[in-house]
């Protein structure tokens, strides 16, 4: 197997699995009826299938935003990202995909446009543009560190993908509830497409408005989780980590300006 088609075969899992436990618990007359503790649990074991599917292939990244971080600290060359990340979002559209057709008799009986956006993409429980990058920043910050913390310990061998996946529960449960962490931009993009153009009854818009927030988002706290490790963990903080963080700051602090200032406290 090909490294493009194993990331787009994990990317795949990841939204078969992952997109399905909403499905299951969004549309009418199925046998579940979801939780936030159900959606959370079944992403992290959606991970981890997608990472035990291909990891000896690609190192199953399955996320443009583990992709750039690992890149950002040396360990996986910049040439082959736009390759990877073409699959994940390929793979991503596909599994999408065939979470509609596990679900075909469900979609006419379900009224709730949300309800059906939500299984594809993700949108936030208070929409203010800024903080909901905010969130996903974060998110993916801790996901990649935290990725990078698991390579640097030593685990019986096929526990990390496993680990990773509980990483994913974690984020899921204590970050997730603002904006249902996409902390992955082909999780979201690809799937949001697919809401575009298939056919489901009364599905709505894909709220291409909100569609960069977990897009960007995904990618600068990616991008500053490798920064971030190497500066601090590796002692080796280079130009881009302080460019970085006065990047980050700056969005911090318009995040929390604008919050405060609906709030009416004067800043």
């Amino acid at each position: 197997m090909s490294e493009f088609m194993g990331e787009l075969i994990g990317t795949m899992i990841l939204i078969i699995l992952g997109g399905g436990v909403i499905a299951g618990a969004n549309l009418k007359n199925t046998k579940a009826e979801g939780s936030w503790v159900l959606i959370t649990i079944a992403w992290g074991l959606a991970v981890a299938m997608g990472v035990y599917a291909v990891k000896g292939v690609t190192g199953a990244h399955i996320n443009p935003a583990v992709t750039l971080g690992l890149a950002t600290v040396g360990d996986f060359p910049w040439a082959e990202v736009p390759l990877y990340i073409t699959a994940q979002m390929i793979g991503a559209f596909v599994g999408a995909t065939i979470v509609y057709f596990h679900y075909l008799p469900h979609w006419k009986d379900t009224e709730d446009q949300l309800a059906i956006k939500s299984i594809f993409c993700t949108d936030p429980a208070i929409r203010s543009p800024i903080s909901n990058l905010v969130s996903e920043m974060i998110g993916t910050f801790v996901l990649v560190m935290g990725i990078l913390f698991i390579g640097a310990n030593e685990f019986t061998e096929g526990l990390n993908p496993l680990i990773v996946g509980l990483l994913i529960v974690a984020i899921g449960m204590s970050l997730g509830s603002t904006t249902g962490y996409a902390i992955n931009p082909a999780r979201d993009l690809g799937p949001r497409i697919a809401h575009a153009v298939l056919p489901i009854p009364g599905k709505g818009g894909s709220d291409w408005g909100y569609s960069w927030i977990p897009v960007l988002g995904p990618a600068i706290g990616g991008i500053y989780g490798g920064l971030f490790y190497q500066a601090i963990f590796e002692a080796s903080p280079n130009v881009w980590f302080w460019l970085g963080t006065i990047v980050v700051l700056a969005i911090l602090l318009s995040s929390m300006r604008k919050e405060l200032r609906k709030a009416s406290i004067p800043t």
